[in-house]
């Protein structure tokens, strides 16, 4: 288990490094006259000249990558170019917002998901049909739509939640509660869309295989069969989907905060992105990145325990 889990972790920094290299050269290779963005037009061509010269982007972009990843090897990012502050500090001031709603948002959809797939694969008919058009609608239905919707709907007309907003959970439990409901609601829609189809068609090829058969003629309950048995051998290529939902809802969660109007990352990315902010955009990139290796990891190591052949494999 220990050489499994060092070879998935080597790759994932492999990974990691990779993008964040290509990130950077892309960024830096289009980023245009820095100092006049951040000067603006009346700013005079000395000034500007001067600005690039402190900002470092005078110098070739394969003498200023290497400048920034050993920085970037020690923790420093660097400071944002448009409002001098730490990268570090403006990233992970709001990363515990953002996870907040993303961690809330997988729990809730990989949960629900599990129970509709299971039922729907073990009732079949009415009920296989109403999750497979739940799921249908979930896929075709934007995120962000949901998002005005129950905004209108439970902010506004039935005013149980606030519109906008965000209370930290040390200040007032049930305030944060309250004001990460909605948010997680519409992330949640889409990913349980995609993990019930695969935890429905997944209990159903398990109920076919020979060993369930083995199984029920020893008398074994259904519901012991199922939850015990065919659940974890359907669980891997659940837990695949779910690992893929969670990077995509990081994404999603960038829309969403910006209608909720919650100060996560999603508010710096947008604002980062259309600045052409290189420092604070490439922090982003490596958080990211860093959670989509993270992630990985920890679902190959359920997988692995789960089924010992993904071990061997």
């Amino acid at each position: 288990m220990l050489r499994f889990t060092v070879r998935r972790l080597v790759s994932g920094v492999i990974l990691l490094f990779v993008i964040s290299s290509v990130a950077f050269l892309l960024l830096n290779l289009g980023a245009g006259d820095v100092g006049r963005r951040i000067l603006g037009p009346a700013a005079t061509a000395d000034t500007v000249a001067l600005k690039n010269e402190q900002l470092g982007v005078s110098e070739p972009v394969i003498g200023r990558y290497f400048d920034w990843l050993g920085h970037a090897l020690t923790g420093d990012f660097g400071t944002s170019w448009f409002t001098s502050q730490s990268v570090e500090q403006a990233i992970f001031s709001r990363l515990a917002v953002t996870l907040s709603i993303v961690i809330g948002a997988t729990v809730v959809s990989g949960v629900i998901a599990t129970v509709l797939g299971v039922w729907a694969a073990r009732r079949r008919g009415w009920a296989d049909k109403l999750v497979q058009v739940i799921a249908v609608l979930g896929f075709a239905i934007p995120g962000f739509l949901i998002a005005i919707f129950l905004v209108n709907v439970f902010a506004l007309n039935l005013h149980w939640f606030k519109p906008t907003g965000y209370v930290q959970m040390s200040a007032s439990f049930t305030g944060w509660l309250s004001s990460v409901t909605l948010p997680i609601a519409a992330l949640s829609i889409g990913a349980i869309a995609a993990i019930v189809q695969q935890v429905r068609g997944s209990v159903i090829d398990a109920q076919r295989q020979d060993w369930v058969r083995t199984l029920r003629s020893r008398g074994l309950s259904e519901n012991r069969i199922v939850y015990k048995h065919v659940l974890r051998n359907a669980g891997g290529p659940a837990l695949a989907v779910l690992a893929v939902q969670f990077i995509g809802l990081v994404g999603g969660a960038v829309i969403v905060e910006q209608i909720f109007a919650i100060p996560g990352l999603g508010q710096i990315s947008v604002s980062a992105t259309a600045q052409g902010d290189v420092p604070l955009v490439m922090g982003l990139v490596v958080v990211v990145g860093a959670l989509v290796v993270i992630v990985n990891l920890l679902i190959d190591l359920i997988q692995g325990f789960l089924n010992p052949k993904v071990r061997v494999s």
